[in-house]
């Protein structure tokens, strides 16, 4: 079979120019593309805060014990707190949740750690550590990887969550390492949070001591420090221990 001619394809492309500028359609103008992405699609803000809540939240899973993997943060003060870090870290500065034990303050902590986690934030990096296994890591022998580098790390680590301070025994050591530690993050306005059974101070208007507390156990230096950075937070109210035993 023979090849078209280009004469004739040329042909009815210019009879369909000509029906057209008949109609006037010949200068219509293209119209407006929606690219905007959906709120599911790649490239939309919301789209990629989900994806680092995902991510975050695997972070928070795996340093978070079993005990309080459903954990989840109530207390408003802690709420405040938690939203502060998430929208923007350096302003949160140090909380100290106070109280007697079982009245949530470990649950409540974890909740907040996972309240950021679910928020997006850019740069998710968390240890949570009790007291006394601090310590444990800074003192000498007490890391392979070395006491400086633990320290470091305690310092540089962008969320940090100290569960039980007071329960140790004072000592030169436990002061010194825990002033090197708390001074280092309020220079660098990094979010702390702290549990104690025990209040910061128990003296009453006149100077009388009411019970144990941290000025005690950690020394007048730190209790002071802790006073002038951090935002103390009481916990009041029954044992949650008890109520899930009754």
């Amino acid at each position: 079979m023979p090849e078209p001619s280009p004469a004739f394809g040329g042909n009815i492309t210019a009879r369909l120019q000509r029906a057209l500028a008949a109609r006037g359609l010949d200068q219509i103008e293209p119209g407006p593309i929606d690219n905007t992405p959906a709120e599911d699609e790649p490239g939309h803000p919301e789209y990629h805060r989900r994806r680092r809540a995902e991510w975050n939240l695997k972070r928070w899973t795996a340093v978070t014990p079993f005990r309080y993997q459903n954990a989840t943060c109530t207390h408003p003060e802690l709420q405040v707190w938690a939203d502060k870090v998430a929208a923007d870290p350096r302003t949160a500065g140090f909380l100290l949740l106070t109280g007697s034990f079982g009245t949530g303050k470990t649950h409540e902590s974890y909740g907040a750690f996972r309240r950021i986690a679910e928020a997006g934030l850019d740069r998710y990096e968390v240890i949570a550590i009790t007291a006394p296994d601090m310590y444990a890591l800074m003192r000498p022998g007490g890391s392979d990887r070395g006491t400086e580098y633990e320290v470091k790390r305690l310092k540089k680590i962008p969320l940090l969550l100290i569960d039980d301070l007071g329960t140790e025994k004072v000592s030169e050591f436990t002061e010194e390492a825990t002033y090197r530690l708390l001074n280092e993050r309020y220079n660098e306005s990094l979010p702390t949070l702290i549990t104690s059974n025990l209040p910061a101070d128990s003296r009453d208007r006149n100077g009388k001591k009411q019970g144990p507390d941290l000025i005690e156990k950690l020394g007048e230096r730190i209790a002071d420090r802790l006073r002038e950075i951090t935002r103390i937070v009481p916990m009041d109210g029954p044992s949650r221990r008890r109520r899930g035993a009754a």
